[in-house]
């Protein structure tokens, strides 16, 4: 990232994510006063991959700092689809467990499909479940997909206005792409945007990319939205992440986002640098969904 840009620019996912942070940890210390149980999030991680572990440490970190329970039920690469699903019916039924996550991707033997619509919905901190995805869509309360529900707050907290604004979003996966795009067109406050959704048989891409209030770009390619394809004043949300090698860093790589930030950044509004952008606030809506499972389950 250049030294250049202009902090004010900066939509600091860092600093926004501790502020709710802090404000989820203040009615823990309350639910503590009240002689209340403090919320419980489990996390299933099956195998060894590096990148699942390190988000799964990473959500049990930020579990503890603000006064969660937190437990991880470690699987080998080998369990069958059968025992998992019998795990993820344990948790099911446990009433001191308030929502729990799948760290994906899973082993190519189990169908991840089987397996997050065995998740009971009441519990689905990820948002994931299709009953899930269908509250959503229909506009009704539910557990939002942690990324765009990041992306949402980020906008929010950042005073960026949504309502009559154009936009665009490149990238159609149901993780982020497509769950965003109807969050941000729905009648709602820090919604009311008209979307654009392109993917990879867009045609055109960039002169509707120009057209755009803002952009979220989650299309997993590094560099990928240059500063010809973005027009002055945007605001630009980068999901992308990718570790690049870099020569003259001591680890060998950077990690860079799907903008080319350096380039683009001079031309917007609000930008999100990576690292330090979307992905603590992805962290933090699975805290805040953890919270409102927990005051649905104990009502």
């Amino acid at each position: 990232m250049s030294n250049n840009i202009d902090n004010s620019k900066l939509i600091d996912g860092k600093k926004i994510a501790a502020e709710i942070k802090d404000e989820i940890a203040a009615e823990i210390k309350r639910l503590e006063t009240e002689g209340k149980r403090s919320p419980h999030l489990a996390a299933i991680l099956v195998g060894e991959d590096g990148a699942s572990k390190t988000y799964v440490a990473s959500k049990e970190k930020a579990s503890k700092e603000v006064g969660f329970t937190s437990s991880v039920y470690r699987y080998p690469e080998n369990i069958s689809e059968q025992e998992l699903l019998d795990a993820v019916n344990f948790l099911n039924n446990d009433p001191e467990i308030d929502g729990f996550i799948i760290q994906l991707p899973l082993p190519k033997h189990i169908s991840e499909s089987k397996i997050i619509e065995a998740v009971s919905p009441s519990k689905d901190v990820d948002g994931f479940n299709p009953v899930n995805v269908g509250k959503m869509i229909l506009g009704f309360s539910t557990f939002l997909p942690a990324t765009p529900y990041g992306i949402q707050m980020l906008l929010e907290r950042s005073n960026v206005e949504t309502a009559g604004k154009h936009c665009v979003v490149l990238g159609r996966s149901n993780i982020v792409g497509t769950p965003i795009a109807n969050m941000l067109s729905r009648n709602a406050s820090n919604a009311n945007c008209t979307v654009t959704l392109c993917h990879s048989k867009t045609q055109n891409l960039a002169e509707i990319t120009r057209q755009a209030d803002i952009l979220i770009v989650a299309i997993g390619k590094p560099f990928f939205l240059k500063a010809d394809m973005v027009k002055e004043g945007a605001t630009v949300i980068d999901v992308g992440i990718h570790r690049i090698e870099d020569k003259n860093s001591e680890k060998g790589y950077r990690i860079v986002g799907d903008v080319d930030f350096d380039n683009v950044a001079p031309k917007c509004s609000h930008i999100t640098p990576v690292p330090g952008g979307v992905g603590p606030m992805t962290i933090v809506s699975l805290l805040s969904n953890t919270l409102k499972a927990y005051h649905e389950n104990n009502k």
